[in-house]
This record gives structure tokens, C-alpha cells and sequence, in this order.
């Protein structure tokens, strides 16, 4: 069972700990779910998110069955959620796989008109992302130790400024996704999806120099690029506490985690190059509403854009 089917059975369960019957809104749940997971592939975060989301919608509903729910009472729903204090963009965020779910029922289950349709959300306050400025990120990446441990964060933090990695993506790397010869790494996002980025200099010297020691810690078979002391896979939230140990040791403040390191790349390129669409294409977007003008661009283009504008990319590393 799926952590999101399990998230909708625990939903339904009585406060008794047994299984409450299952009613038909929680069957549909269900098999969307399932739906999610099977035919589209999802990630788990993503059909959890869906779970905990329309769950939302059948508590909000109560006795009303979801085939006979109109669009005021949507609207309603929304307010409701925003008068509990949920911000815009978790309301549309909920709308959106309200909308979802209900083009699912109407495929598959028959319903009717999706009532979700043409509801906006609350606006949502535009909160900037944090970034680093490039002298804190250089800061951060003068890495003065040669242990081995070291090395691997120091490789593992150069290729997220680098790259603009996430950290599933970055935790998920094998050596063979890293190609020395083609300054590029191949890196699978979000749904499963593939892109190849650009790599800098530090960032590839970095890694190569990781290397060496992590065939000496690595467990046998293991296919991770970064591993712990023990040998074994390098977990997420191991990454953001070295990260953290690091960004102390640097004199930067605490707060400091691996996707301020991705919105650091995005910031400093865009500064330099104002080439949006080339940032969007490395950063691995998903196909969302805002980002859908926004053409596939040549590899070429965007290495160029990469090597004119990146900070690291500029600098040779010392011999």
C-alpha cells in the first residue's frame, strides 16, 4: 500500500483505532489515489500531498456526497480554510487537486460539471526566497579541509550552488550521473523526469576529488554518489544538517539549508545573464500555468548562458 492510500485509509479510520465502513467519497478517494500512484507515476510526497488535500474536501463536505457539490459551496470551502488561517497559496494549491481529483471522477465515475472550476484562491503574500549573496556562497564553499567527509560535503554543496539541485535530487545522484568530459550531470526531478545541467569547474573538481575516498567508504554495491560514514546511501536530512554544521563554521547564520543553495544559483545566473527561460529550463520547472510560455531551449544555449553568467563557472580552481 501506497503512503498515500495508507494516508486515506488512516483518514477513515474510527476513533475507536478499527476501520470505519468505507464511505463512497472514500472509495473514490481511494482509487484516485491509486490512480495517481500506478498510471501517472507519481512521487510519494506528491499522492501524499493529494491525500492530506482532498481528504481536506470530503471533512469539509460532511454528509454532502461529492457528486452533488455546486460551486458556491466550493467557494465556501475555500473560505472556511482561509478563515482557519491557511494562505492563498495553500488554498490553491488544495483547489488545484480538488480540480483534479473531480476531472478523474468525471472520466472515470461519471460525474458531472467539475464544481472547482474558475475558483481562485486568496491571494497569496509574495514571500521572495531567501538567497545568498555570491561573496556568503564563496564563503561557504572555501572548504579548508581535506578529510573525507569534508570532501563529500564540499562536493555535494558545490554541485547544488552549481546546478540549482533540489535535495531529492541531489540525494538520489549516482557517480555515473556525473559526466567530467561533458561539464554536465543528468539528474531525474520531479515525476520521474530527466534533464541534463550544466557543471562548473569547482563543482566537477569538487566531486572528483570526493571520489577517491568514497571507494573507500562506500558499502559494496552501493550505487550512491553520496554516502555516510557507514557506507550507506546519504539521507536528506543529513545533508541539511551538514549543511548547517558548515554554514556555522563559514560565520553564516543557521538558518541556512539546501534549497536556499538552489534559489542562490537561480538568483545569481538571472542577475547575470537575464535569460528567465534558460534558468527555468536548468532549474527543472514543472509545466505549471506561469511557466508554460516558456520554450525548450537548445543545450548549447543554455551551457553558454551557464558558463557567461554563473559565478563558479567564472572562476578557474587553483592548481
Amino acid at each position: 500500500m501506497t503512503a498515500g492510500v495508507t494516508a486515506a485509509a488512516t483518514a477513515s479510520e474510527s476513533t475507536s483505532g478499527g476501520p470505519a465502513p468505507r464511505t463512497p467519497a472514500q472509495q473514490h478517494l481511494t482509487d484516485f489515489l491509486a490512480h495517481l500512484t500506478h498510471e501517472r507515476r507519481l512521487a510519494v510526497n506528491t499522492v501524499s500531498s493529494y491525500a492530506r488535500d482532498i481528504t481536506a474536501l470530503i471533512q469539509l463536505a460532511g454528509a454532502s456526497p461529492l457528486d452533488t457539490l455546486q460551486v458556491h459551496q466550493i467557494r465556501r470551502y475555500a473560505a472556511q480554510l482561509h478563515a482557519r488561517g491557511l494562505d492563498g497559496r495553500s488554498i490553491a494549491r488544495m483547489l488545484s487537486a480538488w480540480r483534479g481529483f473531480y476531472r478523474y471522477l468525471a472520466r472515470d465515475r461519471g460525474f458531472g460539471a467539475n464544481p472547482c472550476l474558475g475558483i481562485r484562491a486568496p491571494k497569496a503574500v509574495k514571500r521572495l526566497p531567501h538567497a545568498l549573496s555570491p561573496d556568503e556562497s564563496s564563503r561557504l564553499l572555501a572548504m579548508d579541509d581535506d578529510s573525507a567527509l569534508a570532501l563529500r560535503d564540499k562536493a555535494m554543496f558545490e554541485l547544488f550552488y552549481s546546478s540549482g539541485l533540489r535535495l531529492s535530487e541531489l540525494t538520489s545522484l549516482a557517480p555515473d550521473d556525473i559526466d567530467s568530459a561533458d561539464g554536465t550531470v543528468r539528474v531525474t526531478g520531479k515525476g520521474g523526469k530527466t534533464r541534463v545541467v550544466p557543471v562548473g569547474r569547482q563543482a566537477l573538481a569538487a566531486v572528483n576529488a570526493w571520489l577517491a575516498p568514497r571507494g573507500e567508504i562506500a558499502s559494496q554495491g552501493e550505487t550512491a554518489l553520496f554516502v555516510n560514514r557507514n557506507g550507506g546511501r546519504l539521507g536528506p536530512r543529513a545533508v541539511q544538517l551538514r549543511l548547517k554544521q558548515w554554514a556555522i563554521k563559514s560565520g553564516l547564520d543557521a538558518s541556512v539549508h539546501p534549497h536556499m543553495l538552489r534559489h542562490s544559483f537561480a538568483s545569481h545566473v538571472l542577475q547575470s545573464s537575464g535569460d528567465l527561460r534558460a534558468v527555468q529550463e536548468m532549474l527543472g520547472h514543472a509545466s505549471i500555468s506561469s511557466t508554460q510560455v516558456y520554450t525548450q531551449l537548445d543545450f548549447q544555449h543554455l551551457a553558454k548562458v551557464y558558463d557567461q553568467a554563473h559565478p563558479r563557472a567564472k572562476r578557474k580552481t587553483k592548481s
